[in-house]
């Protein structure tokens, strides 16, 4: 392949990587200007590699071969990188802090941060060691399957705390229902969050985003709103996963 081949076929991989949704070959051809059958060429080229896939409607995404890399040892560092942009527009959107968390063995860790704008808010939650059942962030991985609760009494951290698995159960029910997570007092009295789940190529689960910041600003006037937004960002976070949101997810 020439350099300009090259070049070209870098500019398409850049558009359905970056775009967050499927991009149908029209639209590329449209946006890159290259003739129809040039488009046609480097797309089978990039098929072959694993680097783009069609989905069901015959659109391209992202391909498989991101997937394997992402499944590498040091997924933890790609995936914090892979999705710094979707921190930060989260955090010009909200204000508030965001946060980027993941299963570790049986453990949630908190991998990356953007900081609160805000001077009450901005706490450093990276690697701070907290109840995956108190947090936002740790209900959506509870409930997507990417956890499990761990035997015997859930420690209260206030008295809003959900420790009652039955409880926690229909909790979790309705994250899975929404799409979304919220705590409000739970970890700490005055401190709200609410989450979203990041998917991997097969539907699994494998990271959330959450925003938090004090029960003042986020509560339950504007949650929904903020579980919305949070949802199509992790979408889009997914989507450069190679996950198709309009195929089927893994419970």
């Amino acid at each position: 392949m020439t350099t300009r081949a090259v070049d070209r076929a870098n500019a398409l991989l850049t558009l359905v990587v970056e775009s967050g949704e499927p991009r149908t070959f029209t639209s590329l051809v449209d946006e890159l200007g290259l003739a129809k059958s040039t488009t046609s060429r480097l797309l089978q080229a990039l098929e072959r590699s694993r680097l783009v896939q069609r989905d069901r409607a015959g659109a391209f995404r992202p391909g498989a071969l991101f997937s394997v890399y992402a499944a590498r040892p040091s997924a933890q560092h790609d995936l914090a990188e892979l999705a710094r942009s979707t921190l930060e527009r989260l955090s010009e959107q909200s204000k508030e802090t965001v946060t980027l968390s993941l299963a570790r063995g049986s453990e949630m860790v908190q991998i990356d941060q953007v900081d609160s704008r805000f001077v009450v808010g901005a706490i450093n939650w990276v690697g701070v060691d907290v109840p995956m059942h108190c947090t936002a962030a740790g209900k959506v991985l509870l409930a997507f399957g990417a956890l499990a609760l761990p035997r015997g009494d859930l420690e209260r951290r206030t008295a809003h705390s959900a420790v009652d698995r039955a409880h926690l159960e229909h909790v979790l029910v309705d994250v899975r229902r929404r799409g979304w997570a919220v705590s409000l007092d739970e970890l700490e009295i005055g401190l709200g969050a609410v989450a979203a789940p990041v998917r991997a190529a097969d539907g699994t689960v494998v990271a959330a985003v959450a925003v938090c910041g004090p029960t003042a600003r986020i509560n339950d006037r504007g949650i929904t709103a903020l579980g919305d937004l949070l949802v199509a960002e992790a979408r889009r976070l997914s989507a450069l996963l190679s996950h198709d949101p309009a195929g089927k997810d893994a419970p």
